[in-house]
């Protein structure tokens, strides 16, 4: 390259041209011959390198060779050489002009960093979707990690170009850089919020990425799609897209539902309520009315028996039936429920299944029903829990009792 700049000057000057013009057209010249030797260096050492990894990526079974293809790994270390090539070859095209060759240095020196840091992502980018890959990360929050890393190494390669164009030495820029802490602090609070969250939220196993939570704050109910530094995605049930910080998760109380996809059943907690005036004991021509009903049968003839026994052995006076023991409709009819459910397909028989009474209200008694169905589909689950409610509702009037519900206007024009 010496012998060349020198050869072209020296013709230039011998063909009548002043030093200052040659010096310029010698240093245009080399310029577009350094630009075109580049232009095609790069493009078939990027054709090379692309290739080769194309290659090993269809010979090997691994799928991390084929993500780094994906991720144009290869193209961005292509170029790596022909910025090296120039960086060098600058000195040489710019000697006669040294203002030139300092900002086209410096210039080259910025861009290589901007390259290494392509590189980098690039790379970190490649690992984030060989981890998501594995069934053991896959819901985890590898996005937080990489933009971690990627803030990191952005923030060194900044600092460090910052440094070449100021001319002052990367440590003492740093350390310039010190006394504007607070306001860096300021200006990166979310991130460092986000940052500290995603750990915590990872290390604790808070979220997963495809548990499904309950975010009232923030209008959130639906499952987790994404898990960044500064942000939760949340995909609602309605198919919207809700954005929660992700320290809002250690801030802020959510539910996750995930306990419920881990165990054996979801949750059913219903109730009927009751009018308090249609309850009563009873007599004993009702109580053969409804041994008709064969999931009470059994239990009508044990209870009536040992009703039965008792009374007569205390000589209780039986002509008002609130004296001894009695059965009350109600207390048959939370009984059948009780049969009803523990027989009923759908119900998860090794998990909690109850029956009982809440407190009364001024709309009535509520009896809740509080059980699992086996199934947890959301559909599915709706399903079981319809069809137990139809027949129980259709069921109460079988008891002389009545379910309470808000007049309508047509019980007022009656």
């Amino acid at each position: 390259m010496i012998m060349t700049s020198h050869w072209i000057f020296d013709f230039l000057v011998d063909r009548g041209f002043s030093d200052s013009w040659a010096e310029t057209i010698n240093m245009l010249i080399l310029l577009l011959i350094v630009l075109i030797v580049l232009f095609v260096f790069d493009y078939f050492l990027r054709k090379v390198i692309v290739g080769i990894f194309n290659r090993l990526s269809l010979l090997s079974k691994s799928k991390f060779d084929d993500l780094l293809v994906k991720n144009k790994v290869p193209r961005n270390i292509a170029h790596i050489i022909p910025v090296v090539v120039a960086y060098k070859a600058i000195p040489e095209i710019f000697r006669d002009f040294p203002n030139a060759e300092i900002f086209f240095s410096k210039t080259i020196e910025v861009f290589g960093i901007v390259l290494f840091l392509w590189v980098v992502r690039s790379l970190l980018n490649t690992f984030k979707d060989f981890l998501k890959s594995l069934a053991s990360l896959r819901d985890k929050p590898i996005d937080s990690y990489i933009q971690v890393f990627m803030i990191f190494a952005w923030s060194i390669g900044l600092f460090y170009a910052f440094s070449i164009i100021s001319g002052i030495e990367l440590w003492k820029f740093l350390t310039a850089l010190g006394t504007a802490s607070a306001v860096i602090i300021l200006v990166f609070k979310d991130t460092i919020l986000g940052f500290v969250a995603s750990i915590q939220v990872s290390i604790n196993d808070m979220v997963r990425i495809g548990d499904w939570i309950t975010f009232e704050k923030y209008g959130a109910d639906g499952d987790v799609i994404e898990i960044t530094l500064a942000t939760v995605k949340v995909q609602n049930f309605d198919k919207t897209i809700t954005t929660i910080p992700t320290y809002a998760l250690i801030s802020d109380s959510f539910k996750n539902w995930r306990g419920m996809d881990d165990s054996g059943g979801r949750r059913i907690k219903r109730a009927l309520i009751i009018k308090q005036e249609s309850i009563k004991f009873l007599t004993k021509e009702s109580v053969e009315a409804l041994k008709k009903i064969e999931l009470i049968r059994n239990y009508l003839e044990t209870r009536g028996k040992a009703i039965n026994t008792f009374n007569s052995e205390n000589e209780i006076d039986k002509s008002l039936l609130i004296n001894g023991k009695n059965l009350t409709n109600v207390g048959v009819f939370r009984k059948y429920i009780d049969t009803y459910i523990n027989a009923h397909s759908g119900i998860n028989k090794d998990m909690t299944i109850m029956v009982r009474h809440l407190e009364p209200t001024p709309q009535g008694l509520p009896i809740e029903v509080y059980a699992f169905s086996s199934d947890k589909r959301w559909a599915n689950y709706e399903y079981i829990m319809a069809d137990i409610f139809d027949h129980l509702l259709a069921a109460i009037p079988y008891f002389e009792l009545e379910g309470f519900e808000l007049p309508s206007s047509a019980n007022f024009k009656k």
